[in-house]
């Protein structure tokens, strides 16, 4: 007798997709905020940057960003960290530039890039979640850093006019799109 092959379920594209990314972070962002608020990050425990929650240390996503980065950051940046890397550490930012991260959640990597571009640049976070935009913007508040703005679009059209930034960084978002055809072309 042959057993038959299971068929697998289609992998959900387009708006399905991006309907499950959107309730998959707003969910995150809504656990970072219950998390700083219970002060969290005010405690030398291994929950900042994205541990785990049965309190082990995850060596792929711990450990992203030194101490002396996140320091200064509201702690609500820090926890809605969900990146696999750090992409400010291999951006070349320099003073007087604009930089643009593509699915910029609570806004880490915002707030990191705005400090480097200095008061002479800009660093723009484009997010389609509106707990993860409330999170950052609420983030960019606590910090005082002004020269950062948050946007509500999908990576697949970004609502900024054609070449009006000089750096993009993304922090393993790109992959979650239904498209990446359209993003790589944006």
């Amino acid at each position: 007798m042959i057993t038959p092959i299971p068929v697998p379920e289609p992998v959900p594209t387009g708006e399905a997709l991006a309907q499950i990314v959107r309730e998959k972070y707003g969910q995150a962002a809504k656990r970072a905020m219950a998390a700083e608020q219970a002060s969290c990050c005010g405690s030398t425990s291994s929950c900042c940057g994205g541990a785990p929650s049965d309190g082990t240390v995850d060596p792929i996503t711990s450990n992203l960003y030194l101490m002396s980065e996140t320091a200064e950051l509201p702690s609500g940046a820090v926890l809605a960290s969900l990146g696999c890397g750090n992409p400010t550490a291999l951006a070349e930012l320099r003073a007087g530039e604009t930089v643009l991260d593509l699915g910029s959640g609570g806004g880490i990597d915002v707030l990191l890039s705005a400090r480097r571009v200095g008061p002479t640049g800009k660093a723009y976070g484009l997010d389609m979640t509106d707990e993860m935009l409330d999170l950052a913007n609420r983030n960019q508040r606590e910090a005082g850093i002004t020269n950062v703005e948050f946007l509500k679009g999908r990576i697949e059209a970004i609502p900024l006019p054609d070449a009006s930034v000089d750096v993009i960084i993304s922090n393993c978002v790109i992959n979650l799109s239904g498209d990446k055809a359209a993003v790589l072309a944006e």
